[in-house]
């Protein structure tokens, strides 16, 4: 078999100065990051959610990402992110001050996404490499498509044909620094950010199980923002990719690494390793407007908005 690549983008969140907050250097970084996807030669592309900044809200964001990821000369898969609908699920308010059970993840959100970017959970073999991607954020939601997502992970993920390489395209990371880590607790404040960034227990280590039935080898999860070395835990390799719209958690970890850029991953008959692909210009453009984060209802003021 001759050598081939794929890559791997995520959290692009380039958001519109038609809404109610927008960051030009969030849409200067995706514009590097799409030139540069658009000068390698790769087999297909893998998107772990976060396309937009507010697309959970607006479907002109779906819209224009879309229209521009389809400039590319191969084809991609997307899986969404909370920021295009909706964080996982809770009945309590965190310490932040977010109120967070408002902000979880719906039925209207998840149709729409798939209106836009095709069904998902989704599975297909390219080259003797099965590719499969969901959205793990819906565990515990309740909603149908919850019911649609374990079904799909525990009974019809295994019954696909076996390859050499499996290869999972998630958007939350299942675990902070240990599979079995704890449940965190989002009213405590040092313990907020570890939940909002994970899959809560049971379903964690239900995910997990599942993932070694249907024998994933490697698992590229995005929504941290920050790069860190491969964790491998029995025989899968779990990848916490970087951003392209802005780093995170700088400080977090000695060995985390907030640079922006993708992953290129290069396939040979007995191996897929990686290559880092930092940008080539990262932003410092001025004239951001609105809030960071989840902005409330009564937050969002439209006459910041460049454009009607």
């Amino acid at each position: 078999m001759e050598p081939w690549t794929f890559t791997h983008i995520c959290d692009m969140q380039p958001g519109s100065p038609k809404s109610f907050r927008y960051n030009p250097r969030f849409m200067e970084n995706w514009q590097t990051a799409l030139n540069q996807l658009n000068c390698i030669e790769s087999d297909l592309l893998l998107i772990g959610g976060d396309l937009t900044r507010d697309g959970s809200i607006h479907d002109y964001e779906f819209e224009a990402i879309r229209s521009e990821l389809n400039t590319l000369s191969y084809p991609y898969y997307a899986i969404p992110g909370n920021m295009d609908t909706g964080n996982k699920h809770t009945l309590a308010k965190g310490a932040t001050g977010r109120d967070d059970p408002s902000l979880g993840v719906s039925a209207k959100q998840l149709d729409r996404f798939a209106e836009i970017f095709g069904q998902f959970p989704w599975s297909f073999v390219h080259k003797n490499v099965r590719f499969s991607g969901f959205y793990a954020a819906i565990a515990g939601s309740g909603l149908p498509h919850e019911k649609q997502m374990w079904d799909w992970l525990e009974d019809e993920l295994p019954r696909l044909t076996n390859t050499k390489h499996h290869v999972m395209t998630m958007h939350y990371a299942l675990f902070i620094d240990d599979i079995n880590e704890p449940k965190w607790d989002l009213t405590q404040q040092h313990e907020y950010n570890n939940w909002y960034f994970t899959i809560d227990p049971p379903h964690r280590l239900r995910i997990f199980e599942a993932l070694k039935v249907a024998k994933v080898n490697m698992v590229l999860s995005g929504h941290i923002h920050c790069r860190r070395p491969v964790h491998q835990i029995d025989g899968i390799r779990f990848f916490k990719c970087a951003g392209i719209a802005m780093p995170q958690c700088r400080d977090k970890w000695e060995d985390g690494d907030p640079q922006l850029g993708f992953y290129c991953f290069h396939v040979t008959e007995d191996s897929i390793t990686e290559s880092f692909i930092p940008l080539t210009y990262q932003s410092e453009a001025d004239g951001a407007y609105g809030p960071g984060g989840h902005p409330s209802v009564d937050q969002r003021d439209y006459s910041l908005a460049w454009e009607p």
